[in-house]
């Protein structure tokens, strides 16, 4: 039942809502298409636009890019570094044009065959300019899904592409399967977002396991985290009735089984002041009536391998919204007792604070 209101939800919002806007949206040229998804492999679309709209004024064709000197094309795209890509769209658009008389081939297998197309280009290409049922599976849809599903497991893993592929494919509204690849790839992108994703307006909120369990800044998760080099922590210290909410952690991960408050890591820096925490608590969890009491300066812990930098922001809630209301609330009195990792203990440590804190 939650796959098909899932899918119901999300092309209600889709055709009610979404008014992301980009020149290659509703595309049916598979030329086009392809194009602008080689681009935006590595590319940011803010940036990729403007790439896109170069090479479509410059070789509106497959076969007029197939003619193009080399030279000309890597200067054209100049900026977008990975120019594998760049090669490789050569090569495929020059094989199109010649090898199969310049007609872009029109099933799956025979897209994803070509050079420099993996699976994800293919979905995209094939339910887009042909409406082919393929479920598109990038950053996006893992997101999407392992927040509404609640699903932990990791999405760099064998067996987490595995299961994301074969809910996607379940998801998948087989009669739009191009109206609904962009609807999830847009609602990734403008609501189910990485940071401060807007969960108190969403629409997929009631079937939301993530959201009900206040998992939403968890998930999904990565099994090669340790890689990261540089890593920011907001902990949010909210307190409720002379109580505060702890967390153990749980996942393979530094710090394993220790506790923390709420946690909201980033991969850059926030600017946070009074008025970006009040919108997040809004967005996020449809609190208007928070008091911020403190946000501490940036703090920092060298580990052997990754620095983590961060603040702690301090919180009176006068009700604890829903999805937070399964996570621990300890009485303040007793928070010392528990076992928290250094960079905490070292705000927690902190004389000058203490009383402001608790």
């Amino acid at each position: 039942m939650t796959k098909s209101k899932f899918t119901s939800l999300l092309m209600q919002w889709h055709k009610k809502t979404n008014c992301r806007a980009m020149p290659w949206k509703g595309e049916k040229d598979p030329y086009k298409i392809w194009l602008s998804e080689v681009i935006l492999q590595q590319t940011r679309v803010e940036q990729g636009w403007q790439y896109y709209e170069r090479f479509i004024e410059k070789y509106p064709t497959i076969q007029q890019l197939a003619k193009a000197k080399d030279e000309a094309i890597f200067k054209l795209w100049e900026g977008l570094g990975y120019y594998n890509r760049c090669k490789n769209l050569l090569f495929t658009a020059r094989f199109v044009a010649t090898a199969l008389n310049g007609k872009f081939p029109q099933t799956y297998d025979e897209i994803v065959s070509l050079k420099g197309i993996g699976p994800y280009t293919a979905a995209a290409i094939s339910s887009f300019a042909y409406n082919l049922p393929y479920a598109v599976v990038d950053g996006n849809v893992f997101r999407v899904l392992s927040r509404v599903f609640g699903i932990e497991t990791a999405i760099d893993s064998t067996n987490g592409k595995k299961e994301f592929t074969q809910l996607a494919e379940k998801v998948l509204d087989t009669i739009n399967p191009g109206e609904y690849n962009q609807a999830i790839m847009d609602f990734g992108a403008t609501v189910c977002k990485p940071m401060a994703p807007l969960c108190s307006t969403c629409v997929l909120q009631k079937i939301c396991v993530a959201c009900k369990e206040g998992k939403v800044n968890q998930l999904p998760f990565k099994e090669k985290v340790l890689q990261k080099k540089h890593r920011w922590f907001y902990y949010f210290l909210i307190e409720h009735d002379d109580k505060i909410l702890v967390h153990k952690r749980t996942q393979k991960d530094i710090w394993e089984n220790l506790f923390e408050f709420y946690l909201l890591e980033s991969t850059e820096q926030i600017k946070w002041n009074i008025e970006i925490v009040a919108q997040w608590l809004k967005e996020q969890f449809a609190l208007q009536n928070a008091d911020v009491v403190n946000i501490s300066a940036v703090s920092s812990q060298q580990l052997t391998h990754q620095q983590i930098k961060g603040q702690f922001i301090k919180l009176k809630l006068k009700k604890i919204p829903k999805s937070l209301e399964h996570y621990q609330w300890q009485p303040i009195k007793k928070v010392n007792a528990l076992a928290f990792p250094k960079f905490i203990n070292q705000y927690l440590s902190q004389t000058s604070l203490q009383q402001s804190l608790f």
